[in-house]
């Protein structure tokens, strides 16, 4: 068992399609299996810097993200240690990453870099469906980069973990799951294409 403080980070935002994956693979992970205490599980959505008190406690940092690899869409590919920082100033695709190469940064000039970095990230394939879940190519690779986590915490981080029986999930609150927020996206026709209600303020009141 190792002590290393270990921190397993969803980022993305889930309004946008295929930029929830990361959120989405915290969640996964949290339904099947309970974590040890060394081990945090957060969805760090974009919080961007308010993530830095977390990060620069952990001694281990597993990112999850979807990254614009320039690769097929759909495809999962893992990067490690200072290369992580370094493809996500080049391949930004939305502006959670632009605040979490910030974060990075900082991290560097405070000298509190994890001792191991790994980003296990998927190409996206949609980003401009707003209030949309995962797209196929994208939701297919949520297990398979649970199982990459998995590996990594107990081959190269020399962690037990137990499968998850009778307790409840706790990473994400209900109404966000993947299944709730995709259950009660609204058809098309019914949004008009002008977005959906449950993010968009209701009301004209005060204009």
């Amino acid at each position: 068992m190792t002590d290393d403080r270990i921190l397993v980070l969803g980022i993305g935002n889930i309004l946008w399609a295929d930029e929830g994956f990361g959120v989405r693979v915290v969640e996964a992970l949290d339904r099947a299996y309970l974590m040890p205490d060394h081990v945090t599980l957060r969805d760090g959505g974009t919080q961007g810097l308010y993530l830095l008190p977390l990060l620069e406690d952990a001694d281990v940092v597993v990112l999850l993200d979807a990254v614009d690899y320039g690769l097929p869409p759909g495809t999962l590919h893992l990067v490690n240690d200072a290369d992580v920082p370094a493809i996500l100033a080049t391949r930004k695709l939305s502006l959670h990453q632009t605040g979490f190469q910030e974060v990075l940064g900082l991290m560097q000039l405070r000298g509190y870099m994890p001792r191991a970095l790994r980003l296990v990230g998927v190409q996206p394939h949609t980003l401009d469906d707003y209030g949309g879940g995962l797209t196929p190519l994208v939701a297919a690779q949520v297990e398979p980069a649970v199982a990459h986590v998995v590996r990594l915490l107990r081959e190269e981080f020399a962690t037990t973990l137990a499968p998850r029986t009778g307790s409840e999930p706790q990473a994400l609150a209900p109404a966000v799951t993947r299944a709730a927020y995709e259950a009660g996206r609204p058809s098309a026709a019914e949004a008009c294409r002008i977005g959906d209600a449950r993010v968009l303020a209701r009301g004209t009141e005060g204009i």
